[in-house]
């Protein structure tokens, strides 16, 4: 099917986007600073209807050009505006000069940064510092301001970009301000989307700058927001004369002695999305225990491979690892699913045990977190974090299938398809268990026949959005079972 979504570029894709619009549509740097600089003040004044004074940091680079549009429109609409010029100023660009001088002719209070930066009088903090072309690590005077309009703990627009942020990863590159909000233009950067860059963006919205649709044409996306609308027909209502067999079978495997609570919350995530029957293989000591948790689960103990063999044979799909272990009992129970032709879910010490061998498959889903994924690529978790983007195709094309890299803004690799990016989901959700519930909503919608691919993009949405629902009484104290009922209410809300 053919999914809706949102596309997400780097900076090269942006100055081509830039190139385009001067060459092919007479639209002049200049023109798209003036437009940048208009849109970011619109949003302010309805973001901070009641500021009355903003101190502007501008560099010296194209960046600093709209923070001077912005500043002599502030002036204009009777502000207080202060300008702080950092960077050499001396070697500026002409449209950005242009700009510069304008705000001189307007009036507008100008000074080169000084460590006697006094921002007490200040309401909201505008940052048109670096923007994104910035790839190397900040200079010491640009470190110095973000420490002090940290420390002043005003509100902050970024325009573009927070600086410090590298656009096309996220990497903070060597300190980064942390933004209230970010007005992004012309298109979504992979950089505030995922990793560290998500967590210095704030409230992320995006003005195109009014560029023509045939800019955007030629360019493919480095990846795609993914909406849940995308996967509608999924979610239609069932006949009348439904019944269990046709929603599939999904068998958990896992749960070594003291973590019986990850097969279970596997079991109940894959029940909430909606599959019709699920059964656990898990320790014979657990099985009683787990039946009374939760009697709609056929839960199995077994000791061995061989008795796990006539489970695997009546699934549809297995989710193997949640709390597995790595004992010799794992090792034999993992090894007869990875022995079966079925679409499997693979997480936790399932994806542990896979960095040791040299397995890949097309009909799996694999889902690591950042620790997890560094063990599959023999890197660190730094750097994995550092590259979120190439981190997850380097899985997908090593180990096949499709992967899923979590942690903020989850990015989906799949064969044949562009990353799909998730920007749902909380801090809230950092607890034990969340992993399992994912698990077990991929495979509960893999069970219903979906395609893996949008199964894993539908599942790690679903996922995030009962997660922001779970933390709308706050974010602190969330449990992996709260998102159940959540999971329950989405599947049967249509987009």
């Amino acid at each position: 099917m053919r999914a809706i979504k949102t596309p997400i570029y780097q900076t090269p894709q942006i100055r081509e986007f830039e190139r385009l619009a001067q060459t092919r549509f007479d639209i002049a740097p200049s023109v798209l600073m003036q437009r940048a600089g208009h849109a970011a003040f619109d949003f302010f004044m309805r973001r901070w209807p009641q500021a009355k004074s903003i101190a502007v940091f501008c560099g010296s680079g194209n960046n600093g050009g709209d923070g001077y549009v912005f500043a002599q429109l502030a002036q204009e609409r009777g502000l207080t505006v202060k300008v702080w010029q950092l960077g050499q100023h001396d070697k500026m660009k002409d449209e950005a000069k242009q700009a510069q001088q304008k705000c001189l002719k307007a009036n507008v209070s100008m000074s080169p940064f000084t460590e006697k930066l006094d921002l007490q009088q200040t309401d909201v903090v505008v940052d048109a510092m670096c923007g994104i072309g910035l790839s190397t690590d900040l200079r010491e005077e640009t470190r110095q301001v973000i420490e002090k309009i940290q420390r002043s703990q005003l509100p902050v627009l970024a325009m573009d970009i927070p600086t410090g942020i590298e656009a096309d990863t996220g990497r903070v590159l060597g300190g980064a301000l942390h933004a209230t909000a970010t007005m992004t233009f012309i298109g979504f950067k992979l950089g505030l989307m995922t990793g560290n860059g998500m967590a210095y963006a704030g409230e992320l919205v995006l003005n195109d700058l009014q560029l023509p649709v045939d800019v955007f044409a030629g360019a493919e996306p480095v990846a795609e927001k993914i909406h849940l609308n995308a996967y509608a027909p999924y979610l239609k209502p069932r006949l009348r004369d439904w019944h269990k067999g046709l929603s599939g079978h999904v068998l958990v495997v896992g749960g070594h002695v003291g973590f019986s609570g990850a097969v279970n919350m596997a079991a109940q995530a894959a029940f909430r999305v909606g599959a019709g029957r699920v059964s656990v293989a898990t320790r014979p000591e657990h099985a009683a225990v787990l039946t009374a948790a939760c009697p709609e689960i056929m839960c199995h103990g077994v000791e061995s491979a061989r008795a796990l063999q006539p489970l695997i044979e009546k699934a549809d799909v297995i989710v193997v690892g949640p709390g597995m272990g790595l004992t010799a009992w794992s090792r034999a129970l993992w090894q007869a699913v990875m022995a079966v032709d079925k679409p499997l879910v693979v997480d936790a010490d399932g994806l542990n045990m896979l960095a040791k061998t040299k397995l890949a498959k097309e009909n799996w889903v694999l889902t690591p977190h950042p620790g997890e994924a560094a063990r599959l690529l023999k890197k660190t978790t730094t750097e994995v974090q550092a590259d979120r983007l190439a981190a997850v195709q380097a899985l997908q094309k090593h180990y096949g299938g499709v992967c899923v890299l979590k942690g903020a803004g989850s990015l989906i690799a799949a064969p044949n398809a562009l990353p799909a990016l998730c920007d749902k989901g909380n801090p809230g959700m950092a607890t034990a268990g969340m992993g399992d519930i994912l698990s077990g909503v991929i495979g509960g919608l893999i069970a219903q026949t979906i395609p893996l691919g949008d199964a894993a993009c539908m599942g790690v949405y679903l996922h995030g959005m009962a997660g922001d629902m779970a933390a709308k009484e706050g974010e602190r104290g969330i449990m992996a079972t709260d998102l159940l009922p959540y999971l329950h209410r989405l599947v049967n809300v249509a987009p």
